[in-house]
């Protein structure tokens, strides 16, 4: 960066996994930091290829660009000398490169240092919120940032505008229309139960797929693509690329290409049912106020199994008991990879009063400060 170039308010790292969560949640905060807040960010990013998946102005090639109002920087080898931000994010624990951190330690006062870890709703995550993990030698000192749905915890990401946004689309024929035309598709016909699927590989789509097949009412399944499933060419019984669409008797499948995360937005909100998987699109589907099924991230021991439970347990707080059993028999089902199609039957039924909790949870959520109003908070505080 030039010698007269402003400090930078915020560096912010990540390294790109394969299933492209930790750089979503990344991307979208460190744009609504440049959008609502005016913040210098600069994000750095270690896999620019598979960014462009979800940004596809950006260039691979180029060491620095700017974005949306953020500064991308290539994070690799050739990692440059700079002069760390007032506050540095290492998200997911990335660990961000000792020169960079040794760096930080001749400052004077030094970088607020953040960790912002995965989001769960366990009981333990409240309690070690905040807590500070001094440098073993160094004069630094890094927090824990847990992102949660309680106020004692970092809460969830969310835009200013995205509850708006998301009530100008859904009463806007014309913008629905528009959504489905960028994509080449027709819109479905009236009656149509509407479900988007993001999902890891699991042999539950299978059971799925032949469910949507013999139902009563037409199901026109909307797919993300490249995310490769199996099941869905097996049906097909050819190679597919975005674009096409499968149809097995009363089931439509709709390949979509791996779109913007606003757009996918959209594609949450048009659905009356969103099946997503990790992290980024479960907290998107719950902005969407729309019934959802969540695919954790394996972990090994079952570690995963924990953290669903405890979201469910939050979730189903005020929900009847045999709707409970529900969602919670569904969701365990899913995530164990059999799905009985007497079980999707009774989930499929139970839609219409599912809307009307996913509805009244987004309101309750939208009544606490979001993750970026906390982290901003925070970080002021130890400045």
């Amino acid at each position: 960066m030039p010698a007269t170039a402003p400090r930078p308010d915020w560096d912010v790292f990540c390294k790109v996994v394969d299933n492209l969560g930790d750089i979503g949640v990344c991307w979208r905060l460190a744009r609504q930091m440049a959008a609502e807040y005016a913040l210098r960010v600069r994000l750095w990013v270690d896999d620019l290829d598979r960014f462009r998946l979800l940004c596809p102005q950006l260039d691979p090639s180029l060491l620095i660009q700017r974005l949306q109002g953020v500064e991308v920087r290539r994070w690799d080898g050739r990692f440059l000398p700079v002069t760390p931000a007032r506050s540095v994010l290492e998200t997911f624990a990335c660990r961000i490169p000792d020169a960079f951190v040794e760096q930080m330690a001749q400052l004077t006062p030094p970088p607020v240092w953040i960790n912002l870890d995965y989001l769960s709703a366990e009981g333990w995550v409240a309690r070690f919120h905040g807590q500070p993990s001094p440098h073993p030698y160094l004069p630094l000192v890094k927090y824990f940032f847990f992102p949660g749905f309680t106020a004692d915890t970092g809460g969830l990401l969310r835009e200013q505008d995205l509850r708006a946004g998301r009530g100008e689309f859904i009463a806007s024929a014309d913008l629905q229309c528009e959504w489905w035309r960028q994509f080449g598709f027709a819109l479905p016909l009236p009656g149509t139960l509407l479900i988007s699927l993001f999902a890891y590989d699991n042999p539950a789509i299978s059971d799925l797929l032949q469910a949507w097949e013999v139902s009563d009412r037409p199901v026109c399944c909307l797919a993300p693509w490249p995310c490769r499933l199996p099941a869905i060419e097996a049906r097909a019984g050819r190679p597919l690329r975005a674009g096409d669409i499968v149809r097995c008797g009363a089931l439509e499948i709709r390949l979509l290409p791996f779109v913007e995360q606003s757009r996918y937005d959209r594609m949450l909100w048009l659905c009356d049912l969103n099946f997503v998987r990790g992290e980024d699109s479960f907290v998107r589907a719950q902005w969407a106020g729309r019934p959802l099924v969540w695919q954790i991230y394996p972990q090994a021991d079952g570690a995963h199994l924990v953290k669903l439970d405890a979201f469910l347990r939050l979730y189903c707080a005020v929900l009847p008991q045999t709707t409970v059993a529900l969602l919670r028999q569904f969701w365990q089902a899913w995530n164990a990879g059999r799905v009985e199609r007497a079980l999707w039957t009774r989930l499929a039924a139970g839609l219409p009063g599912l809307h009307e909790h996913a509805m009244r949870w987004d309101k309750e959520l939208a009544l606490q400060d979001d993750l970026l109003s906390r982290l901003l908070r925070f970080s002021s505080s130890k400045l």
